[in-house]
């Protein structure tokens, strides 16, 4: 079996091709886009060396999956899934925001937290608070959408509106369908006996509307707690079950990378990239209660290129 880490395709009417740190995105007659979730994975804006297997078939299906699930609160991009790996959908004008909601004081801004800041993106945090505490109510703390090779910058609701990036009448709308979102993803992930911690929505314009676009709620843009044996571990003070990327990132750092110029990643065996992909399906199969079907790797890039095609087909372009 190879991971699929990068993809080449030329399909009809293809007008451009994006690469990013997962997804390899193709323009179709400046239209719609062809989003392939490949095996790569990153952790600190850096693309790992060894692809995951099935990786990208998890984080397709669990998107896709949810986006159906929230398309009563904001219209979305996808169109169809053509292929356990791609989605289909819409191109739209993307706003260079990400909004990131965080329901427990966890991962990074626990790290800044215990490094002694006590505001994140203009939101200021109580004194006292302990690793894994729950908000009193989620905080949304957003960022700039970087440009390749750039790090995401965090970024304040005051800002945001003071660059003109957004007016307040409009962030303030982004912020309602952002919690209303993590609502359903909350109240989804509760039914399987799960948290969801904190996620990460992006947004665009299509005909001047707003839309969610990319990814929602799987594990590179989530994180998920157990829900069962959630208080008892933070009574205690140790650590939380989880299902997320979070356990490379810490690997990653006990092997003493984090990202920083000069410090170099790690491989990965054949045992800890089985172990990696086996968390993945994990999450798969507890997020939706489905049994994750694994797809052959025989002929993948030849059955993605069929699927699209026979898709594209139905399209207008």
């Amino acid at each position: 079996m190879t991971a699929v880490t990068q993809t080449e395709f030329d399909f009809p009417r293809q007008s451009a091709r994006y690469t990013g740190k997962v997804r390899d995105v193709y323009t179709i007659a400046d239209k719609y886009l062809v989003m392939v979730a490949t095996d790569r994975i990153s952790a600190f804006d850096v693309i790992l060396p060894e692809g995951i297997p099935y990786k990208g078939q998890v984080l397709n299906q669990i998107a896709s999956a949810f986006l159906d699930l929230t398309e009563d609160i904001v219209p979305n991009w996808k169109i169809a899934s053509p292929d356990p790996m791609v989605t289909v959908g819409y191109k739209c004008e993307g706003l260079p925001v990400e909004m990131i909601v965080r329901r427990c004081l966890t991962g990074s801004a626990w790290r800044a937290y215990k490094s002694g800041v006590r505001e994140i993106c203009g939101v200021p945090i109580p004194e006292g608070m302990r690793e894994h505490q729950r908000f009193e109510k989620p905080i949304i703390t957003p960022t700039t959408k970087a440009e390749i090779g750039e790090h995401d910058q965090d970024i304040s609701k005051d800002e945001i509106i003071a660059r003109g990036i957004m007016s307040r009448s409009e962030y303030e709308r982004l912020e309602q369908i952002t919690l209303a979102l993590f609502a359903r993803g909350e109240e989804i992930a509760a039914s399987h006996n799960l948290m969801l911690v904190d996620t990460k929505y992006e947004f665009g314009r299509r005909g001047g509307e707003l839309y969610l676009i990319d990814e929602i709620h799987t594990p590179d843009s989530s994180r998920y707690f157990y829900a069962d044996t959630y208080e008892e571990l933070f009574q205690k003070g140790l650590p939380q079950r989880q299902l997320s990327k979070e356990f490379v990132r810490e690997w990653l750092m006990e092997c003493g990378f984090c990202g920083k110029k000069g410090q170099k990643v790690p491989q990965m065996d054949a045992g800890r990239i089985a172990a990696i992909s086996d968390r993945y399906v994990e999450l798969y199969e507890k997020i939706t209660g489905k049994k994750f079907v694994r797809e052959p790797y025989d002929n993948i890039y030849e059955r993605i290129e069929c699927n699209v095609k026979n898709m594209l087909a139905r399209l207008d372009i």
